[in-house]
């Protein structure tokens, strides 16, 4: 009896925890919905601060709770309503400059450099943008150069040295732990899986990222060139010898201004701002002011749309969500695009380093049947390689920035392998079968050469149909791309020089080319995809995951924890894809 007692508390005390769970969400949403009223004012004499701590995203996502529409998201801090909101602050009154203070930037370099040319727009409204940092990182103080006036703290540091990347190979410790990749690629420049293969980078490999990095680094000096009077030769001359490593150097090499601390940057602020020094300084950070610019950009009445779907993340094959990009919500999205008649145009912007050859295809295909509706316009992020580029290369017209990576036309496939795993801990597999082939995979035995030669011929095919689709997408030879593909990798600047993109360019004028292929002036932006959520499910693994990712950072350190991640990252790669050539982190 008492132990039926417990029972029926312990359910009881679950169904009160969800009872009060779901109140409190209802309040907490009627408050935030309450809150987010239109009463929000920026007051005069403003200064904008650009605080980009955050993870930034090309989209910052939107989120709808069918049973709960009051839980709904529709953030407006992503990279490009951060940059409608520096060209609506540029005609704000009430604003009168931005502040860059200690920002250590968390994007891209390619949206850097888009933020980068929102701010230089910005400029031409006559309003100040002064930057200052106790540690510049190399993106920040590459972001910082556009200011007026650049300042640091006496005792700051800078990063100005050029760019690096770095890559683990783990041949030796396949050999050591019995547990290992089994690999078949096509295309001597396709490195994805070169770490299983070898102890060692590649002739091919270092000579593709020696030259997007030179690429990339030249772009970067070229910027900051201009901004600051330095000529290039000057530039790669203090990056080689650290001339920017502390603030008195910094300030001999000319990339910044004054030396200074923060409270007399702010009093210097203030200054620029029109405030009395024994005022307080009028400041709203961009993440508000986004949501802010958002809501005023709203008023747009136009009834032609132009639709914008982000892609990004690693193509898979099935849904996808917010980190990934999924056939089913990608095709869902331009299906919906295509059949919405105030939609006039659509732009695809592509931020995604590949993967799944299928899923690939099916957006291609996709893709294919829209663009025979309406125009389809790809404009290219930090990065559109491998399947990024499967889904841009039959597109109306291709643009992408400067710095995007992009190319890497070639394919490979991946299976785990743990024969000799199981040998070590004293486990054999043992198969009977009906067919010969019946076994075409199993995770604990090798290959045999009839198994790789079916996997080769699968591989073989989906490069002859990779390289075709590139082909008739851009009108070119069959022969001429395969001669720039076998897995090479091209930043923008390269990607227009080989026909693999039209222009070069940010978001703005992929809208501008959808606009004149739709023969429309006026529109308004409909972003996809939308995220359906399940609370229910949310809520039944609350915590769980968050949890278990902090206790094995605390336990292994974060360089461990990224080794780790890559690793079973890999293994789950299964079947043929259509990936970036490694797991990209310039340093």
């Amino acid at each position: 009896m008492n132990f039926i007692r417990r029972v029926l508390s312990t359910v009881t005390g679950i169904i009160v925890f969800f009872v009060i769970c779901f109140v409190g969400l209802f309040v907490i949403g009627l408050i935030v919905e309450m809150s987010s009223d239109d009463g929000f004012q920026v007051k005069s004499n403003s200064v904008l601060e650009l605080a980009l701590d955050f993870p930034i995203k090309d989209y910052a996502d939107r989120t709808e709770f069918k049973e709960y529409p009051f839980l709904n998201e529709d953030e407006k801090n992503g990279l490009f309503n951060i940059i409608d909101a520096i060209h609506y602050a540029a005609s704000d009154d009430n604003i009168k400059g931005i502040s860059i203070d200690n920002n250590f930037i968390n994007a891209g370099i390619s949206q850097t450099k888009a933020l980068r040319n929102a701010l230089l727009k910005f400029k031409e409204s006559g309003k100040f943008i002064v930057a200052y940092a106790d540690i510049y990182t190399q993106k920040d103080y590459y972001l910082s150069s556009v200011a007026d006036t650049i300042y640091m703290n006496p005792v700051g540091m800078m990063e100005f040295k050029g760019l690096y990347s770095e890559r683990l190979y783990f041949k030796d410790f396949q050999k050591k732990s019995g547990f290992k990749m089994e690999v078949v690629r096509f295309g001597k420049y396709k490195s994805a899986v070169e770490p299983f293969l070898t102890n060692e980078m590649s002739d091919e490999n270092r000579e593709q990222i020696s030259v997007y990095l030179n690429s990339l680094w030249n772009e970067i000096k070229q910027d900051i060139s201009k901004s600051r009077n330095i000529a290039p030769e000057r530039l790669s001359t203090i990056a080689d010898s650290l001339l920017g490593r502390n603030a008195d150097l910094a300030k001999t090499s000319q990339l910044i201004d004054k030396i200074v601390y923060h409270d007399e940057y702010i009093k210097e602020l203030k200054q620029a701002a029109g405030v009395e020094p024994d005022d307080d300084l009028e400041t709203i950070v961009i993440a508000d002011y986004s949501m802010y610019a958002a809501d005023k950009l709203r008023s747009n009445k136009s009834k032609n749309k132009i639709a914008v779907i982000y892609a990004e993340g690693d193509i898979i094959y099935g849904e996808g969500d917010e980190e990934t990009v999924g056939n089913g919500i990608m095709n869902a999205s331009l299906k919906e695009a295509r059949e919405d008649d105030r939609i006039k145009a659509i732009v695809l912007r592509i931020n995604s380093p590949g993967g799944s050859a299928l899923a690939s295809e099916l957006i291609w295909r996709e893709i294919e049947l829209t663009k025979k509706v309406k125009p389809v316009i790809v404009s290219m992020g930090d990065m559109a390689a491998s399947g990024g580029y499967y889904i841009a290369c039959n597109a109306d017209k291709i643009i992408a920035e400067p710095t995007t990576i992009t190319g890497s036309i070639g394919v490979f496939g991946i299976l785990p392998n743990g024969e000799q795993l199981m040998s070590n801990m004293g486990i054999n597999a043992e198969q009977v079968i009906t067919n010969k082939n019946a076994v075409t995979y199993s995770f604990f035995e090798t290959f045999n050469d009839e198994q790789r030669a079916f996997i080769k011929e699968e591989i073989v095919n989906i490069y002859e149909l990779f390289t075709n689709r590139v082909a008739v997408g851009r009108n070119m030879e069959q022969d001429d791309v395969k001669a720039i593909a076998q897995g090479r990798v091209w930043t923008g600047i390269d990607a227009l020089s080989n026909g693999l993109v039209d222009e070069l360019g940010g978001l703005d004028l992929a809208l501008q080319r959808a606009s004149e292929a739709a023969e429309i002036e006026d529109y308004k932006i409909e972003e996809f995809p939308i995220y359906e959520k399940d609370l229910d499910e949310m809520l039944s693994a609350l915590g769980i995951v968050k949890a278990k990712e902090a206790i094995l950072k605390e336990e292994l350190g974060e360089e461990s924890y990224k080794v780790l991640k890559e690793i079973k990252s890999m293994s789950k790669k299964k079947g043929i894809q259509l990936l970036f050539p490694y797991s990209l982190e310039i340093k």
